[in-house]
């Protein structure tokens, strides 16, 4: 006898609801983990350090001052979501994709953030003190008076990139793509640009360095080098 039509209603049911649970499509209800779709969601204030958020979708949603230290968020999506003053610290989040994401104020310390996307993502005043950034895409991020002091910025794309104000002391930019980086006030001291490529005489012209400052072949120092402190730091 064949199937009547309710027997194949609740079989595609079934198989739908099956495929959803393997995707982690849960909504904004769901618990925290792996996939989950948190995206347009509001999740403010959370405390999700330590979970392995792997593969979420926090596309558009609302993160603002989470804890998400040490959370793993590889390859996680987190496009125009707002992660302003969240904390990241020692966080896993190789690939994820920040595109214009607002970061403002957020905390990246010792995070690996290899390969991740942060095209026009908005980092003013964020933290990324020892935060691996090797093969990132930050072009045209906004890292106005951001920290990056000792952080590996080797291999990324930092095109259009605003980096007034930045402290980039120690920080390593080996084959890094400063191509019309705006570097105007940046704290280079210390910072290794030797092998960096696209960067050119005049972007350097208001940044302050020392003799420890490593330039690629060709660029020379500014003559007010080193820098006097600004006033209005």
């Amino acid at each position: 006898m064949g199937r009547t039509s309710g027997d194949a209603f609740g079989a595609a049911l079934a198989l739908l609801l099956m495929l959803a649970a393997g995707r982690g499509y849960a909504g904004c209800d769901d618990r925290p983990m792996a996939n989950v779709d948190w995206s347009q969601c509001d999740k403010a204030r959370l405390n999700l350090g330590g979970d392995d958020l792997s593969g979420a979708d926090f596309s558009h949603a609302d993160l603002s001052g989470s804890d998400l230290r040490k959370t793993r968020l590889t390859g996680a999506k987190a496009t125009e979501a707002n992660l302003m003053r969240a904390r990241f610290d020692a966080a896993d989040l190789s690939g994820a994709d920040f595109t214009k994401a607002s970061l403002d104020r957020s905390h990246f310390e010792g995070a690996n953030l290899s390969g991740a996307v942060l095209v026009k993502a908005e980092l003013p005043r964020a933290t990324l003190t020892k935060a691996k950034l090797v093969g990132a895409d930050l072009s045209k991020a906004e890292l106005i008076r951001a920290v990056l002091t000792d952080a590996d910025l080797s291999n990324a794309k930092l095109i259009d990139a605003y980096l007034m104000r930045s402290d980039l002391r120690h920080a390593v930019f080996a084959k890094a793509d400063l191509t019309d980086a705006i570097f105007d006030r940046a704290d280079l001291r210390g910072a290794d640009l030797s092998a960096a490529v696209g960067l050119e005489q005049g972007q350097l012209k208001h940044t302050c360095g020392d003799a420890s400052t490593l330039l690629p072949a060709g660029l020379t120092p500014p003559p007010d080098w080193p820098c006097a402190p600004d006033a209005d730091d």
